[in-house]
């Protein structure tokens, strides 16, 4: 039994090592019509995988080696058409190109770029050297379901090591990548250095949060559609480096809400999802001036790092990263513009619902000196913790249990501690010269408030807005400006006008007044755009103040009517750009539901391609994405934001270009639209 035992070993350990570029001596390149509609999708069957030129005996094998066939016109599976117009226009393949397919009575085959059917066969040397389609049948993934086995695995080595990951019908996954090792607590993680083998089939921990996960926890996913062999020329991707959010005190990059799949496969990009440390472990500041904080800032910066390093490995552009994020992940990603750390590092940046100004929001966008962290938090940690009057503080909380420094009071504060921040915010007077070359997109949520405060059941508007944190008088001194919707239910006509303060305030105000101040003193290039979502699918594991964010049921809409009004709120924007609305087993609401994510998805990846998220229309031809095309023709190109013509695209279907929102409310309430760059 121990013999056979041995032998099984070898079998599997040859099979998962031969599955790689290296060894099949070939890119892999993955290549389906993706509709975002998964197994449902009349395409489903489409994908194939391209092999590197070789002889038709060799693509054989090579496909065999894969668990594959020669794809064959035979088998009756969708059209791929799509894929082969797909590779003309890129210019890898000339139209007129041959590809090696399966034989047929002894016979020899090829297709050519044009052709969908036998009739575009033709009959060759088996010796002719020429790039092979093979079948591709690795099921769908989903978000209760990841096939792993060894037929469907794949290494790459990276970093030191072999990695083996799977392939889905839409990507090859390499999940749970070690980036640095398990750091001292309050230490800054340092780069991980592989060695020997590793296994990427599943998740590693999320970072410990009051809903569990681990300290050791830094590890990253890559989705990707190409691996490229190592030797030869390569055609690298695009890469979208994904920061979660969650308030700096929770998240992980496992969230099916953002497995990028759909992205890596619709927008042919490399994309990346990283964890972080997080709450206390991730930014205690201590006044021991050794303690400075921002660990789980320095840990984004240290995945960044591994990517910069190691991303060509799996088929991305290591000088085309587009860092992108939401809520605290887009603050984040505000803080890696102003981090002499990170900045270099990237070349775009999408700050989606950036936080700032007043309120809950403040500290987001406005980064706290040592001394105001030990003030806000971190006497109370000490305190709670016994620690207060220890000879050494951070010895003395290294010794607590890590679960009591994820809940209470916690220190989730980026802090200016003179390496990573050098500064109390971004610089916006053009003075910083290290980013007039990045991209810029950002935007938030229509109603982005009504789901971070609380619904007061009141209806006395000054009261609402009072409790949560802002400033009544200067709403009630300008009722113009905030009227009050009048109906039968009138705490939430209250609720209506406490939210828009709370977007205003928390959100809208800082970001239009970011993108003012960039675009007079021409920071970034060449062009900066700004967006609203006007339609939303809030999430289903995170719903604040039911049912205010979802979209209204009606007869003939029982799962929701998007176009009927509701509050389009915090996060709602993120099954859409994901592409991840049938991959969560969620409903599609109406018949816009698709496109739109099919839209808003083609544009973010444009804007990681090229700094522009209009979609360059050879690229939708090729690949058949109509929709998208339907809603540029519609809708007209998305405008960049100019001096004396400052304009948003509202996301809805169409969508529209529209002047930025509540210039006076802002002013009124704190933030005027030159905040940044007063006249």
């Amino acid at each position: 039994m121990a013999l056979k035992a041995v032998v099984i070993f070898l079998l599997v350990t040859h099979i998962v090592h031969c599955n790689s570029p290296n060894d099949l001596g070939s890119d892999l390149t993955i290549l389906i019509n993706n509709d975002l509609l998964g197994s449902e999708s009349p395409s489903a069957d489409s994908g194939i995988i391209l092999l590197s030129p070789r002889s038709g005996n060799a693509a054989a094998s090579a496909c065999a080696t894969l668990g594959e066939q020669l794809w064959s016109p035979e088998l009756n599976t969708s059209s791929i058409q799509a894929n082969l117009d797909y590779l003309t226009s890129q210019g890898k393949y000339a139209a007129d190109q041959q590809y090696w397919v399966a034989s047929i009575s002894n016979t020899s085959r090829a297709i050519d770029g044009y052709g969908n059917a036998a009739n575009t066969t033709s009959t060759l040397s088996s010796h002719r050297i020429l790039p092979a389609l093979c079948t591709h049948s690795a099921p769908f993934s989903n978000s209760t379901y990841q096939n792993t086995s060894a037929i469907w695995q794949v290494t790459v080595h990276s970093n030191h090591e072999y990695l083996t990951g799977f392939r889905d019908r839409l990507s090859f996954r390499f999940l749970g990548i070690r980036y640095a090792p398990q750091p001292k607590r309050f230490t800054y993680s340092t780069p991980y250095k592989g060695n020997g083998s590793s296994d990427a089939t599943s998740y590693g921990s999320q970072c410990l949060q009051s809903g569990g996960g681990s300290e050791d926890c830094l590890f990253l996913n890559i989705w990707t559609t190409y691996l490229p062999a190592p030797a030869g020329s390569k055609q690298l991707k695009p890469v979208m480096f994904w920061i979660h959010g969650g308030a700096f005190t929770s998240g992980t990059a496992n969230d099916p809400t953002f497995d990028g799949g759909n992205i890596a496969s619709r927008g042919d990009v490399v994309m990346v999802a990283i964890n972080y440390r997080l709450s206390t472990l991730g930014f205690l500041a201590l006044d021991d001036g050794i303690t400075k904080g921002n660990f789980g800032f320095a840990d984004q910066i240290n995945a960044l790092n591994w990517v910069r390093n190691n991303i060509q490995d799996f088929g991305g552009d290591p000088d085309r990263i587009t860092i992108f994020g939401q809520s605290a992940g887009a603050a984040s990603v505000r803080a890696m513009l102003a981090s002499p750390k990170s900045i270099g590092k990237f070349t775009g940046a999408i700050l989606q619902s950036n936080l700032g100004g007043g309120g809950y929001g403040t500290t987001y966008s406005s980064w706290l000196s040592t001394q105001d962290v030990m003030t806000t938090a971190v006497n109370s940690i000490l305190n709670t913790t016994n620690c207060t009057s220890a000879v050494s503080q951070v010895q003395c909380l290294r010794h607590i249990p890590a679960a009591s420094l994820v809940t209470g009071t916690v220190a989730r504060y980026l802090v200016v501690d003179g390496t990573y921040l050098t500064s109390s915010s971004l610089i916006l007077n053009g003075t910083d010269a290290n980013l007039s070359t990045i991209h810029l997109m950002q935007g938030l949520m229509r109603d982005d408030g009504s789901a971070i405060i609380s619904y007061i059941q009141t209806e006395d508007l000054s009261e609402s807005i009072s409790k949560v944190g802002f400033n009544s008088s200067l709403v009630s001194a300008n009722p113009i400006l905030f009227p009050q919707p009048k109906s039968t239910n009138t705490s939430l006509d209250v609720f209506n006008v406490t939210s828009r303060v709370a977007t205003d305030s928390i959100f809208r105000c800082i970001d239009q007044a970011t993108a003012y101040a960039s675009i007079l003193n021409n920071i970034f290039t060449p062009n900066q755009y700004f967006y609203e979502f006007n339609r939303s699918y809030q999430t289903t594991t995170w719903d604040p103040n039911p049912p205010v964010c979802d979209a209204p049921c009606t007869p003939s809409h029982p799962n929701g009517d998007p176009e009927g009004e509701y509050f389009k709120c915090h996060s709602g924007e993120l099954y859409y750009q994901f592409g991840n609305i049938v991959r969560q087993g969620l409903p599609l609401r109406d018949d816009n539901d698709l496109p739109f994510s099919q839209f808003v998805l083609d544009s973010w990846v444009s804007f990681a391609r090229s700094g522009d998220p209009n979609p360059d229309r050879s690229f939708l031809k090729a690949r058949g994405y109509v929709n998208t095309s339907w809603a540029l023709e519609a809708a007209g190109e998305w405008m960049p934001v100019e001096d004396g013509n400052w304009t948003m695209r509202e996301l809805q279907w169409p969508s529209k270009q529209v002047g930025f929102r509540d210039a006076e409310q802002c002013s009124v309430l704190g933030w005027p639209l030159d905040y940044y760059s007063p006249l």
